[in-house]
């Protein structure tokens, strides 16, 4: 089985696999070849044992038609019949084929190329019998102001069709015969370096060159024709340029003509060049264009270089250069400097005090109406008179200054400034500047107590140290919080050192503690002065009166408790002991003393009565409705009989208000001020002082009052509505039930 595959695969693979082609043939045959004919070309490899069938020559159109190559049947040779043009045809393209009657390829094909490799028999031309050119004067030397055309009819790239050109002749011969050259492989015709200093000097303005072109390249050999040249000199027309002004932003159509230039040669092609690039262009007839808008602010000036050029790119002379000037018209305003951060001045700062300075840059041209920038403030609005200034601004530096108005610490300005072009003249153009400014604090105000005065203090003089005085508050009208900051002093009154003072670092509030024990016998008042400085330096003038506050501490004298002779007294006494009568008498336990006074507390019957000083008790009446043996008890109280005063009014009539009354007290050559309140007001019918007060926090308004209570009066009214329709109804339910049906108890 598996033979059998193998045998199958060998017999279709050979069918499958396309028949070999064989390799192109490279032939090549003489041009115009004089030998015999049939030329034999190369032999073909036809198969021997395929004699029956019949060779087959195909390729160009024509080739089979006209017979030129055939295949001899004997030899197998490929032969070309007759002579070959290689300027009619100068490659064959050709298949030689082994087919059958019936038109099926026994062999084949067999591709061959033909060649035909050129001889030397065209003679070169040159494309005009007479050429009529003109040279201008100022014509480089070397520079081809004329081409030379010719050509060969041979095969190109072969020295057959290599061709060069020569000057033969040169008429008239002055004032130099070798005025001009000419490029031998080129033709391109130029002056010498000879031939360009003489034509400066030649009267003559027309030359006639006979040229020739020859084949075969540098060989002596070969084919040549000749030609003329009848060569025109003119004048140079190719002159400098005025400069050019045109104005930015000009508003006419585009392309616009703005100059012309012009060479006076032959062939010339125009080439422009631009520093810096800009939008100009020039044509073929030599007039420069201005393509579009131009901006001065982008670019102020131009230089164009113009150059005449050959076909070859080659400059016939110097480039022309043309200077164009943008002139400026005011289409920019005046750009203000960006906003930056504010400006701080400190307050208090004189007059005069610079504040900033605006430049606004405008972008059109230097020193020109147009770049010409004033100022004016527009906010804060300038005031007047002067005075009331807060800012100045001078309109031709930009410089802000502060006016003779005093500002505030705290205050934030925003300065706004109109800068113009044009000076400031009608139809030229703004902006508005800001320039934010802060005014700063400084350390101006010095603290000052909220009461320079304070009411005198008593403390007993068994006051414990630590003891709370009094607490002064102090202001400090600056706003930085370090200026602030206060320290506080007693500055008088305490060389002792008897009392201190305590504050938080931060804080406008100072406690006067007691530091030491008080003694009333060494000092009865002490006339404290305490002073309030800020912890900076103060700026400006120093502290006002306020600064200081002063505290009177009166320190009260601690007397013990009188003591009497006994804890209690009783006396026995018969209920008709008459009025008047002593009882007893009270005494103090120390009989040396400083005197007491006397008094009862609790006589509710007033059945008795003591004597102030010395302190019998007698009775005030009979002891009416005092049963035998009735205990009546009462209280007696002494007291020290020490120094008193009584203020009393000295006038009829006191206006009813407040009054302040300075008392001094002296004791042991020490003399003290205390301030005594006194409050008069008018009295009603029992004797009770009336005083106006205003509405008390909480208490209605009569408004709300009347609010409420007819509020109330609404809900007390909706509230018996509500009962009296139950009851109307509850009795018509009742009036409707059957008697039976009524509980017995509210029956009986």
């Amino acid at each position: 089985m598996v033979a059998a595959w193998l045998w199958l695969l060998c017999f279709l693979v050979p069918q499958a696999l396309p028949r070999a082609q064989p390799a192109e043939l490279y032939v090549e045959v003489p041009e115009n070849y004089g030998g015999n004919f049939p030329l034999y070309l190369t032999k073909l490899l036809l198969p021997r044992e395929e004699t029956e069938g019949q060779i087959v020559v195909s390729g160009d159109a024509g080739v089979a038609g006209e017979g030129l190559f055939a295949v001899d049947p004997e030899s197998g040779f490929l032969l070309v019949t007759r002579a070959l043009d290689r300027e009619e045809q100068a490659e064959y393209q050709l298949q030689v084929t082994l087919e059958t009657e019936d038109r099926r390829v026994l062999w084949g094909p067999q591709p061959v190329r033909v060649r035909v490799k050129d001889e030397n028999d065209q003679v070169p031309h040159f494309s005009q019998a007479t050429y009529k050119v003109h040279l201008s004067r100022g014509t480089r030397p070397g520079v081809p102001f004329f081409f030379l055309e010719a050509s060969d009819g041979d095969e190109p790239g072969t020295t057959n069709s290599d061709l060069r050109f020569h000057i033969l002749n040169q008429a008239p011969a002055q004032p130099a015969s070798d005025m001009f050259q000419l490029e031998p492989r080129l033709g391109a015709l130029a002056l010498s370096p000879e031939g360009s200093t003489s034509l400066e000097k030649a009267l003559e303005g027309y030359y006639q060159l006979l040229v020739q072109v020859k084949d075969m390249g540098d060989q002596a050999s070969g084919h040549q024709a000749t030609a003329t040249i009848d060569v025109s000199i003119v004048e140079n027309t190719w002159v400098p340029l005025d400069p050019v002004h045109l104005a930015e932003n000009l508003q006419v159509p585009y392309p616009h003509h703005i100059a012309q230039v012009h060479w006076n040669g032959g062939d010339v092609h125009y080439h422009l060049e631009s520093q810096p690039q800009g939008p100009f262009d020039v044509d073929t007839e030599g007039k420069l264009y201005v393509t579009q808008e131009l901006d001065r602010e982008a670019q102020a000036e131009y230089l164009l270089q113009v150059r005449a050029q050959n076909t070859h790119s080659e400059d016939y002379a110097e480039p022309l250069e043309l200077q164009v000037v943008v002139t400026d018209e005011n289409d920019n305003a005046p750009i203000c400097p960006p906003r930056g951060p504010s400006v701080s001045i400190p307050e208090l700062s004189p007059p005069g005090t610079k504040v900033a300075k605006i430049l606004a840059e405008d972008a059109d041209a230097p020193s020109s109406p147009n770049s010409h920038v004033v100022y004016q403030l527009l906010s804060p609005e300038p005031e007047e008179p002067a005075e009331l200034r807060a800012f100045e601004l001078d309109s031709t530096s930009g410089s802000v200054t502060l006016g003779a108005a005093q500002l505030q610490a705290g205050q934030n300005i925003l300065l706004q400034v109109l800068a113009m072009d044009l000076g400031g003249t009608d139809g030229g153009l703004s902006s508005t500047c800001e320039i934010p400014v802060t005014i700063t604090d400084i350390n101006d105000h010095a603290p000052e107590f909220t009461t320079s005065q304070i009411e005198p203090v008593s403390l007993p003089e068994d006051a414990e140290p630590g003891t709370l005085v009094t607490t002064l508050t102090a202001t400090d009208a600056d706003l930085e919080p370090a200026f602030r900051l206060m320290d506080f002093a007693i500055e008088a009154g305490d060389e002792e050192g008897t009392f201190s003072l305590d504050w938080e670092p931060d804080s406008a509030h100072v406690q006067l503690r007691l530091l030491k024990n008080l003694s009333y016998e060494a000092a009865p008042s002490h006339q404290l002065v305490v002073v309030v400085r800020n912890v900076e330096e103060l700026v400006g003038p120093g502290p006002g009166p306020g600064a200081t506050a002063t505290v009177t501490v009166l320190v009260e004298r601690v007397v013990p408790p009188p003591q009497l002779d006994r804890e209690s007294y009783e006396a026995s006494v018969p209920i008709s002991t008459p009025a008047g009568s002593l009882l007893l008498t009270v005494q103090p336990s120390d009989p040396l003393s400083s005197p007491l006074r006397f008094s009862l507390v609790n006589d509710s019957e007033g059945w008795l009565c003591i004597k102030e000083i010395s302190g019998e008790v007698h009775t005030a009446r009979p002891l009416q409705g005092a049963q035998p043996g009735d205990m009546y008890t009462v209280l007696i109280e002494a007291q020290d009989a020490g120094s008193h005063a009584y203020l009393t009014l000295g006038l009829h009539w006191v206006e009813p208000r407040e009054h302040v009354v300075p008392i001094a007290v002296s004791h042991n050559d020490q003399i003290w001020q205390i301030q005594v309140r006194v409050i008069v007001c008018r009295c009603n019918v029992e004797g009770q002082c009336m005083r106006k007060v205003g509405r008390m926090k909480g208490m209605p308004t009569k408004l709300s009052a009347v609010g409420i209570l007819v509020g109330t009066l609404i809900a007390i009214g909706i509230f018996l509505i509500l009962i009296f329709t139950h009851l109307t109804l509850a009795r018509k339910k009742d009036l409707d039930q059957p008697v039976d049906s009524v509980p017995l108890k509210v029956a009986v």
